[in-house]
């Protein structure tokens, strides 16, 4: 009777277990476009997202528990993202936030974040003030483009290309101010002359009059700091002029259907480079590319090639964060967010798919990519963005 009393209550013992490890899930939150103009960037931050997480599942999880990603979308709006990150601070077993691609949402968000102390992952927005926000202790971590180092890249690529006479064309947001500050530092530096300065709103239906006014300042090349829908806008006006200025884009325009929006044929006519800070057909890390890049294939579109995936990087900077991430949580032997944000600061070196971070954060740098981790990238006769040839 003893003995049949003992396997009843280890039966019992075992089904309780499975039950607390189905429910006591490690929590990961996404907050991003999913649906309006940013959705290609919030998709494929999503995709690399989940990619490392049935990584780190596979191979038996974090602290025997899995990891769960739980998606809110914000569309773009700043008033959603708050509410959104209201929400996942309510949830049993959250560790971190994965943000998306406005520097706008994040940087309204950065209050709640703090006040919840949660770990704010940014792999795509790339706002200075994003990172540089002021909070003590900081509990934003990037793997992205950082705004003032962009600068570093972009001017130079403008007089690589023979110009030192540019116009700034940049949305009238957190974002544009940001970048603006940090061309202007960087074209004073490389002695390249800014001829004007010229703005523009989210969902404005004509840039001809802004366009007109910087071809007359005598700019010879347009810097261009926008989201897909208005970068399809200044592309197709610059089609329609006599005067078909290069464009230098940030890469708020590979977040969104931009090639969709002006067309393969008038793409084909106009002389566009693009900042971007990884390629799967440049990789790095040849072995983990190929892995990422099978899952990839299994999971979402099994004919895609590498140079096809779209908003790749993306996906890539999500599938380092994540995997930086769960190194912290097992370092801290706990899913305290205080106790993950310190272990972050002190990561030992790890090789991931963009580089051999060493390491990817300390107490006094959040941002694990700088100027020489960018590249500029042209479009293909396909639409794929592809590196120039003076980073291939």
């Amino acid at each position: 009777m003893w003995l049949l009393m003992q396997k009843f209550l280890s039966v019992i013992v075992i089904i309780l277990s499975f039950n607390s490890y189905g429910q006591d899930e490690i929590i990961i939150g996404l907050d991003a476009d999913m649906s309006a103009v940013a959705k290609e960037g919030g998709i494929a931050i999503e995709r690399g997202a989940q990619i490392a997480i049935e990584e780190i599942n596979e191979n038996g999880g974090l602290l025997n528990r899995t990891l769960k990603l739980v998606v809110k979308n914000h569309r773009g709006n700043p008033a959603r993202g708050i509410n959104n990150i209201k929400q996942l601070s309510k949830l049993k077993g959250l560790v971190a936030v994965i943000g998306g691609v406005h520097t706008p949402v994040a940087l309204k968000e950065l209050p709640i974040i703090h006040q919840n102390n949660i770990i704010y992952l940014d792999p795509w927005a790339a706002g200075t003030p994003i990172v540089d926000n002021g909070y003590e202790p900081n509990y934003v971590f990037r793997v992205s483009v950082r705004d003032a180092e962009a600068a570093k890249v972009m001017i130079p690529h403008a007089k690589n290309l023979g110009i030192n006479n540019i116009g700034l064309l940049l949305e009238r947001t957190g974002w544009g101010r940001s970048n603006e500050k940090s061309l202007t530092i960087a074209a004073k530096l490389h002695k390249v002359e800014i001829a004007h300065i010229a703005w523009f709103n989210w969902g404005q239906k004509s840039v001809e009059n802004e366009i007109t006014q910087l071809i007359k300042s005598g700019a010879k090349a347009i810097i261009l700091v926008a989201n897909a829908p208005e970068g399809a806008l200044i592309a197709k006006t610059i089609l329609k002029l006599s005067e078909k200025l290069p464009i230098i884009s940030h890469w708020g325009i590979a977040g969104g259907n931009f090639v969709d929006r002006v067309g393969l044929n008038n793409l084909k006519q106009l002389n566009i480079s693009v900042l971007q800070t990884y390629s799967f057909a440049k990789p790095s890390n040849y072995k983990l590319n190929s892995q990422v890049l099978k899952r990839y294939q299994k999971k979402y579109n099994n004919n895609i090639l590498a140079k096809e995936i779209p908003g790749a990087v993306g996906t890539a900077h999500a599938y380092d964060l994540v995997h930086l991430l769960a190194k912290a949580i097992y370092s801290a032997q706990s899913t305290d967010r205080a106790l993950i944000r310190d272990e972050l600061e002190k990561l030992p070196a790890y090789t991931g798919l963009l580089k051999t971070y060493q390491p990817a954060f300390t107490k006094a740098q959040h941002d694990a990519l700088l100027s020489n981790d960018y590249i500029m990238s042209t479009f293909d006769d396909s639409g794929n963005l592809i590196p120039t040839k003076e980073f291939r």
